[in-house]
């Protein structure tokens, strides 16, 4: 039985918090789970970040791009370990 994706809108929130609730819930999330990022700008500077520290364990599709809204699916994939601590 699929559930519907928990939504994080960010937009409200201080630049400064953002990765940190965006993290939070990525690790928060069980192996095939997923959310979806709502931000006001391409989230790209946080690709990288996920590529940097999370390779292999993690999916990125993007919903919306633009040019006021950017919606992006974050997944942690099944073969993702638990929080590293």
């Amino acid at each position: 039985m699929a559930t519907e994706d928990r939504e994080l809108d960010v937009r409200s929130e201080a630049p400064a918090r953002r990765h940190e609730l965006i993290f939070e819930t990525y690790t928060a999330l069980g192996a095939g789970e997923g959310f979806v990022l709502v931000n006001d700008h391409d989230p790209k500077p946080l690709y990288y970040q996920f590529a940097a520290e999370h390779t292999g364990q993690f999916s990125w599709d993007y919903l919306e791009q633009g040019p006021e809204t950017w919606r992006v699916r974050i997944g942690r994939t099944a073969n993702a370990s638990g929080a590293a601590g």
